[in-house]
């Protein structure tokens, strides 16, 4: 009995020690799973300010979640589009990846490669942003994205020159004025606006910005239904018209089709152009991309509105983007947790008040501090609708043909009716 008994004891002992064993070694193999969570952001080239700003909220987070990391990878912009298709296609899609909604996310949802937030926007997440901004990211009624800032397409002036050939730029106010302002910039020696024409995008915030002064943000929605004639429609063809016509008036700095968007900008920000149309986002970059780190001074540098068209059934709508990110099908639950806390309200509020970029959090607002940033708000909160780029609200293939398109123009190699046609033909085929 009592041999017996010792064999029963230590076969007892020997049990729990191996049930200690095994529920250890699953311990230490759960607590190695979640070490090893990482999760990949992919994101367009920023500005150094901005990398900063998510670095610390990367910091933060990883300090609340200490099984979980998180790593952003940076692609320049042009470079972005061409390869995260082929990236979403590999075993090396990110988790989360930076998107302006619109037809876009759209192939992208339909070819399997997005998830869907609508459960988890639910929860309280959707109601800290304006419903605009949300639809940019929802297609049949699912949401796909999150938005994390609205931008505004306009012109960036410096005064210093502006001033020194008597032009007032506050002044204009149409597409007359501003042609006018080129010939007496032209006039004084002065190269009147630099363009990066070798991008593509660039040069269609001419034709789009036109195009959507002409159509409104409601007839460029018609003629993706085939309604008016489609894309080959009047406002289309008049936008090529115009667009060819102040090219006419030798407004762009020598070579600017073979110019990148990242060399115009450093053109602007080192006093080399008047003017620069483009997005608010720009008013870091310029002045790190300059030689001098600096760019133009505060003090010399305003941001004012597209000018308005005669007839312009949009001259009271905005062209810009409402930019956020996506989660890939079978990112992890964590990578949609670290994307609700990326834009959370406070997170939102502090990038306001670095003024690194315009967020949608609704009071996000209230923390902008630079003039250029609050004139952007302002222009969103006059708009009657904000346009999307179209480069990006008509899809990746029709958005390629609006580029190209954008820069034959502008070289005189096709006319306004063959690109307008050119247009609805990629958007009959896409």
């Amino acid at each position: 009995m009592h041999i017996s008994g010792q064999r029963s004891a230590q076969s007892m002992r020997g049990k729990r020690w191996l049930a200690a064993a095994v529920a250890l070694t699953s311990g230490l193999a759960a607590f190695a799973a979640a070490a090893d969570t990482t999760v990949r952001v992919l994101r367009v080239e920023i500005s150094d300010v901005e990398k900063r700003y998510y670095d610390n909220i990367i910091a933060e987070y990883e300090a609340q979640n200490p099984g979980v990391n998180v790593v952003f990878e940076y692609i320049a912009n042009e470079a972005y589009k061409t390869r995260l298709p082929t990236l979403l296609q590999s075993n090396q899609r990110p988790d989360i990846f930076y998107s302006w909604g619109g037809e876009g996310l759209r192939d992208q949802v339909e070819a399997g490669f997005v998830r869907d937030l609508t459960e988890e926007m639910q929860d309280g997440w959707q109601d800290l942003y304006p419903e605009s901004a949300v639809r940019a990211f929802t297609l049949d009624d699912r949401v796909y994205g999150a938005p994390l800032y609205a931008t505004v397409v306009g012109f960036w002036a410096n005064t210093a020159l502006t001033e020194q050939a008597g032009v007032d730029i506050e002044a204009i106010e149409t597409w007359e004025d501003l042609q006018e302002a080129v010939v007496a910039l032209r006039e004084s020696g002065i190269t009147p606006a630099v363009v990066g024409g070798q991008d593509g995008w660039p040069m269609h915030f001419y034709w789009g910005y036109l195009a959507t002064r002409l159509a409104g943000g409601e007839g460029i929605e018609a003629a993706s239904e085939g309604e008016n004639g489609g894309f080959e429609g009047e406002p289309f063809v008049r936008a090529g018209e115009l667009l060819q016509s102040f090219v006419e008036l030798n407004p762009f700095q020598s070579g600017f089709m073979a110019t990148s968007y990242e060399r115009a900008s450093a053109m602007f920000g080192d006093g080399e152009a008047a003017l620069h149309l483009m997005g608010d986002w720009d008013y870091i970059p310029s002045k790190e991309r300059s030689m001098t780190g600096e760019g133009v001074p505060d003090e010399d540098l305003e941001f004012i509105r597209f000018p308005r068209v005669d007839d312009g059934a949009g001259n009271d709508d905005s062209f810009g983007g409402m930019n956020g990110f996506a989660v890939t099908r079978d990112a992890s639950d964590e990578a949609v947790d670290f994307l609700r806390f990326l834009l959370n309200e406070e997170n939102q509020r502090e990038a306001a008040r670095l003024g690194i970029f315009v967020p949608v959090a609704h009071g996000s607002e209230e923390e902008l501090d630079t003039p250029y940033a609050r004139k952007v708000a302002q222009i969103l909160s006059e708009s009657n609708f904000h346009q999307v780029f179209l480069d990006q609200a008509l899809g990746t293939s029709v958005g390629a043909t609006v580029n190209d398109i954008s820069g034959d123009l502008a070289l005189g190699e096709i006319t306004p009716e063959e690109a307008a046609a050119q247009v609805e033909e990629a958007w009959m085929f896409r």
